[in-house]
C-alpha cells in the first residue's frame, strides 16, 4: 500500500467541531471576548472590502483571491480569508551589533541604512490555533448556537448577516499528518447556511519514487471510509509546459514567455496517466517582448526606438540607442536624397528596390516564413527615411540636421517623393504641400524634430502590423480602428502600438512554435484585440484559448506533467465532498520548506520529481 497521507486528523477535526456545536461553551469570558473580536474582524473585512487586519497582535487576517494564493488546492476566483502569523521583520543592522565602526563616515552610513528591514514570507500558525479559529468560524455561522456565545447581538447593526467568505489557515506541519492548511466554507441551502465544509491539506517533500504515492484505489477507499457514498466520480487534471524555460544539461535557461496547457477529464484510471484526447484542454499563453530568439526581435528593437523618442518628448531627456549603421545619419540622408534626384526610375520602382534592400539589412536571424509574411514592397519615401534615421541618429542634432536637408530639398523642388495617401505625419503634410509649391514654414527647434520623427515611425510601424494581420486574414481594419486612431496624443498612440505589437508577438509564437491552425489563431486574435481595448498593457496577463488536445498531442504525450491531480467526489451542489491527490514539480504551499530526496538533488533519475499534496473534505451539517 502506498504512502497514505490521510490519517485520523480529518476525523479528529470533524469531531472537534461537532463537540463545540453540541457544547458551545467557550469557557472564560476572555475566550468569549476573543471569539467575538475574531468574528467581528472577519465581518469588517468582508463588509468593508478591506484587504487585511491584525488580530491578537500576532495573527494577520487577509482577504485575497483564493485561486491565486492556494495554488490548485482551492479552485475558483472568489475572495477568501487567509489567517497567518504576522511575519516578523529582520533588521539587517542586528547582524552588525558586535562590529566596531572606525570612522564617522561608516557610522553615518549605518544610520542611513538602519530603517531598512527585511520582511519574511507568510508564516504558519500552530494546529491548535488553527482549529480554534475554524471552530469559531463554524459556530458563528450556526444560527442555533447558544445566544451566550453568539456574537450577533454584540455586533453593530451595519454588519451584514450574510455567510462569511471561506476561511483558510496556514499550519506549521508540526502534527503527525503534516498538515499545512486547514479550511472551512459555508454550505448553503437556498439563502440559509445549512452546514460547513472542513478542509485539511497535508504535504510531503519531493520524490521520484512513484511507489510512495497513494494509489487510485486507496484514494477511493479513503473517500468511502469518510463519506460512505453510493456513487463516486474520479476526475483528472494536469498541466504541461509547451513553451518557456528549458533545462539543458541540468542548467535552466530562463524565459519570460510561457505557454502551458491545462487538461481536465473524467474517468481517471491510474495515477499520473496521460490525459486522453477526449479531455478539455485550455492553453495559457503569456508572451514577453524582447526575446532575442523571437522572429519579432528586430521589430521589437524598432518599437523600442519609437518608445525612446516618446519618452524623450515626455521627459525632455533622451537616452539614444547604439546606432546600427556605421555611417552618420546626415551622410545616409544625403546619399538617399541624391539617389532620388539622380534616379531615372519611377518612384514606385525605387520603393520596391529599397524594400528589398531593407529586407537584406534585417539579417538572417528572422525565419524565412516570418520574413515573407512581414516583408512590405510598398515602403514610401517617409518610411524609407525612417529606416535610415532609426539606424543612425544618435542626438537631437542628427534628427534636426536630417529633417532640414529633406525640407530644403522639398522647398527647392529637388525631390517629389511618393507617399501613402493615409500618411498622417507632419512631414507627409509638407510633402503634399510641396506638390503645389506652397509649404508652411517649420521651425526645427527644441523637440519639434523628435516629434516629427516619432510621427514618421508611428505611421510606418502601424502599416507593418496591418500588413501581417490583414494579410493573414486574422482581423479587419474595422476591428483595428482603436489601435490605428491618430486622434489621440502621441503618447497614447505609442501605448496602443505597443499593445498591437504584443498581440503580434503572441500570434507569431503560437503560429511558429505551436503551429496552431487558422481558426484558433483567428479566435485568439479577437480575444487579444478585445482585451486590450479596455485593459492596460500587461505582458504578465495570461490569455486563455480552448483547443482540441489532438492539435498539440505531439508536444505533451511524451513529456512529464508539471502538475497532475485526481479528485474523487460524491454528492451534488452544496453537499458535494471531495478527496484529492495533487502532484507538482514545485510545492503548492509557500510557508513550509520541504525536504528533497537524494535522487532529486543529484538529478540521477530521468523521472520527474513530485511534491505530494492531499486535500480532504468533511461536511458538518447544522441541526434543523
Amino acid at each position: 500500500m502506498g504512502q497514505l497521507l490521510v490519517a485520523s486528523w480529518a476525523r479528529e477535526d470533524t469531531c472537534y467541531v461537532h463537540n463545540l456545536l453540541l457544547c458551545p461553551d467557550t469557557g472564560s469570558a476572555n475566550q468569549q471576548c476573543l471569539f467575538i473580536l475574531c468574528i467581528y474582524d472577519f465581518r469588517s473585512l468582508q463588509d468593508d472590502c478591506k484587504d487585511s487586519c491584525i488580530y491578537e497582535e500576532d495573527i494577520q487576517i487577509l482577504r485575497v483571491n483564493g485561486g491565486k494564493h492556494l495554488h490548485n488546492i482551492y479552485t475558483g476566483d472568489r475572495p477568501v480569508f487567509i489567517c497567518e502569523k504576522t511575519a516578523p521583520q529582520i533588521d539587517p543592522e542586528d547582524d552588525k551589533m558586535d562590529e566596531t565602526h572606525s570612522d564617522d563616515e561608516t557610522h553615518s552610513d549605518d544610520e542611513t541604512n538602519h530603517e531598512v528591514k527585511i520582511e519574511l514570507g507568510p508564516q504558519p500558525l500552530t494546529i491548535m490555533k488553527a482549529r480554534q479559529l475554524l471552530s469559531w468560524y463554524t459556530m458563528s455561522q450556526n444560527s442555533i448556537v447558544s445566544p451566550a456565545v453568539s456574537p450577533a447581538d454584540l455586533l453593530p447593526p451595519a454588519v451584514s448577516p450574510a455567510p462569511l467568505l471561506p476561511l483558510w489557515v496556514r499550519c506549521d506541519m508540526a502534527d503527525r499528518a503534516g498538515t499545512t492548511w486547514l479550511g472551512a466554507e459555508t454550505a448553503c441551502t437556498g439563502n440559509k447556511v445549512s452546514g460547513v465544509k472542513l478542509y485539511s491539506v497535508t504535504c510531503a517533500g519531493s520524490t521520484v519514487d512513484k511507489g510512495a504515492f497513494i494509489t487510485l484505489d486507496e484514494l477511493k477507499q479513503e473517500h468511502k471510509r469518510r463519506h460512505h457514498p453510493s456513487l463516486m466520480v474520479a476526475r483528472g487534471t494536469a498541466q504541461y509546459n509547451l513553451f518557456g524555460s528549458t533545462v539543458v544539461e541540468k542548467t535552466t535557461i530562463e524565459c519570460q514567455s510561457s505557454v502551458t496547457v491545462d487538461f481536465r477529464w473524467s474517468h481517471v484510471e491510474s495515477i499520473l496517466e496521460t490525459p486522453p484526447l477526449s479531455s478539455m484542454a485550455t492553453l495559457n499563453i503569456k508572451v514577453s517582448s524582447g526575446d532575442m530568439r523571437s522572429p519579432m526581435y528586430l521589430l521589437y528593437r524598432e518599437l523600442e526606438f519609437l518608445q525612446m523618442l516618446a519618452d524623450g518628448l515626455r521627459t525632455g531627456e533622451t537616452e539614444w540607442m547604439e546606432p546600427v549603421e556605421t555611417r552618420s545619419a546626415v551622410q545616409m540622408t544625403r546619399e538617399y536624397l541624391d539617389e532620388l534626384q539622380n534616379t531615372v526610375k519611377t518612384l514606385q520602382d525605387q520603393s520596391t528596390k529599397e524594400a528589398v534592400k531593407v529586407k537584406t539589412e534585417m539579417g538572417t536571424s528572422e525565419t524565412e516564413i516570418f520574413n515573407s509574411l512581414m516583408e512590405r514592397g510598398d515602403l514610401d519615401f517617409i518610411e524609407q527615411l525612417w529606416v535610415r534615421m532609426r539606424n543612425s541618429v544618435t542626438s537631437y542634432q542628427d534628427v534636426g540636421d536630417c529633417l532640414k536637408m529633406v525640407i530644403k530639398a522639398l522647398q527647392y523642388g529637388d525631390i517629389k517623393p511618393w507617399i501613402h495617401r493615409d500618411s498622417s505625419s507632419s512631414l507627409s503634410k509638407l510633402i503634399l504641400q510641396s506638390y503645389h509649391h506652397q509649404m508652411d514654414h517649420v521651425s526645427l527647434t527644441g523637440l519639434t524634430p523628435v516629434h516629427m520623427l516619432l510621427e514618421m515611425g508611428l505611421d510606418k510601424m502601424r502599416k507593418d502590423y496591418i500588413n501581417y494581420l490583414i494579410g493573414q486574414d486574422l482581423t479587419t481594419l474595422n476591428h483595428l480602428s482603436y489601435y490605428l486612431s491618430t486622434v489621440e496624443d502621441l503618447q497614447e498612440q505609442v501605448i496602443r502600438l505597443r499593445k498591437l505589437h504584443h498581440l503580434l508577438e503572441i500570434m507569431v509564437t503560437c503560429s511558429t512554435f505551436l503551429c496552431l491552425p487558422y481558426d484558433r489563431l483567428f479566435l485568439l486574435t479577437q480575444l487579444c484585440l478585445q482585451y486590450y481595448k479596455t485593459c492596460p498593457y500587461d505582458e504578465d496577463h495570461e490569455f486563455k484559448l480552448q483547443i482540441k488536445p489532438a492539435l498539440i498531442s505531439h508536444f505533451y504525450q511524451k513529456e512529464q506533467a508539471v502538475f497532475w491531480g485526481v479528485e474523487v467526489s460524491s454528492g451534488n451542489g452544496p453537499r458535494e465532498v471531495k478527496t484529492s491527490l495533487l502532484l507538482s514539480d514545485k510545492p503548492l504551499v509557500e510557508h513550509i520548506i520541504f525536504e528533497t530526496d537524494e535522487m532529486t538533488v543529484t538529478g540521477t533519475s530521468e523521472d520527474a520529481a513530485y511534491f505530494t499534496t492531499m486535500v480532504c473534505c468533511s461536511l458538518v451539517n447544522f441541526a434543523a
